[in-house]
């Protein structure tokens, strides 16, 4: 089956046209992303209502040059939430029209399930494993600016949410911490590379709820105390600062993952969104657990892509669900388990 999928959640415009089915490898066929990353760096952070005059601009080019010579696609695929509102109703009513007019369903698609979807997706003309290899129960951790989640899934749209974030996501602490470094967004790879030249061990921040007995994770405290180092100490040591809090973020996320594991003992570890990309994290959740199967996407696909969402509607699609176009609409705080 051909997929269009649409993804306009954030600060970045993709369309996708994706092919496969639950027991062949997914076939990407052709990507477009429009990134507003250097209108947004002079910020800080995105802004909201320019992430929508944005992605109206971008979205209907997009779509051309995807849909351009191929075949009428199955079914569209598009992010309803959680994201920016202003973002998600230009790709929700973009995919209204291409469901009217081409006469093709819609496929409703939660944005963290595109993310753990993501893993599937091939790079560079080599297939990843189709989508029945997955094994469950499936433990995920999806962590980027916007979401640090710890989901149970139970099988292909059954997802449970066991721990979140109380305050900020991983992916925030990172960005707000660059911040104060003065380093431009997105924070995250700048503080990776910095990380690299620093010693983890040179500043003790704190690891915030990581012995609290819950699932749950809080990344506003670090952010303080990491202000309040620089206040105390102007001769700071960049490499160390940014080796030491990235340490702390890891150690949080891994030792929670560690308890979740032994709470639910599962089959495979998902590590999807922007912080998968964090070399770091790769590695020590990995090493927490080597008998079992673990899955992190490509670098290309941790961050928002079109692709991981016609990918996360394959099964919907082969189970007859999709939603009329008079009926779908954004939903900025729809949550996984909520599918």
């Amino acid at each position: 089956m051909n997929i269009l999928a649409i993804e306009s959640s954030c600060d970045d415009t993709s369309v996708a046209y994706i092919s496969g089915s639950i027991k062949d490898p997914i076939v990407l066929h052709a990507q477009k992303t429009v990134s507003q990353i250097d209108v947004h760096k002079t910020f800080g952070g995105v802004v909201p209502e320019i992430a929508g005059r944005k992605h109206a601009e971008a979205i209907v080019p997009l779509i051309e040059e995807i849909l351009n010579d191929r075949e009428t696609p199955d079914a569209i695929a598009v992010t309803s939430g959680p994201g920016l509102l202003t973002g998600l109703l230009i790709g929700i009513e973009a995919a209204k029209v291409l469901s009217y007019t081409l006469d093709i369903p819609i496929i409703r698609i939660n944005h963290l399930e595109g993310h753990i979807h993501s893993v599937f997706l091939p790079t560079d003309d080599v297939s990843k494993p189709a989508l029945d290899t997955l094994k469950f129960p499936a433990l995920c951790l999806i962590t980027s600016g916007g979401h640090t989640e710890i989901v149970l899934m139970k099988s292909f749209g059954s997802y449970e949410r066991i721990g979140k974030t109380l305050d900020d996501a991983a992916g925030e602490a990172f960005d707000k911490i660059a911040k104060m470094l003065k380093m431009e967004y997105p924070g995250g790879p700048n503080i990776a590379k910095h990380a690299l030249l620093g010693n983890p061990k040179a500043i003790p921040f704190p690891r915030p709820m990581i012995n609290d007995g819950t699932l749950n994770f809080s990344f506003s405290g670090l952010k303080t105390s990491v202000l309040y180092y620089l206040q105390d100490n102007p001769k700071y040591n960049i490499n160390d600062v940014c080796a030491s809090a990235e340490q702390a973020i890891v150690d949080v996320l891994a030792a929670k993952i560690k308890k979740a594991i032994a709470l639910h003992n599962p089959k495979s570890l998902i590590l999807a969104g922007g912080v998968s990309a964090n070399e770091l994290l790769r590695t020590t959740l990995q090493s927490i657990a080597p008998d079992i199967d673990f899955y992190t996407p490509e670098r290309s696909y941790c961050m928002d892509n079109a692709a991981m969402i016609g990918a996360a509607a394959i099964h919907h699609l082969e189970k007859g669900e999709s939603i009329d176009w008079r009926e779908i609409d954004g939903n900025p705080n729809w949550r996984i388990d909520q599918v």
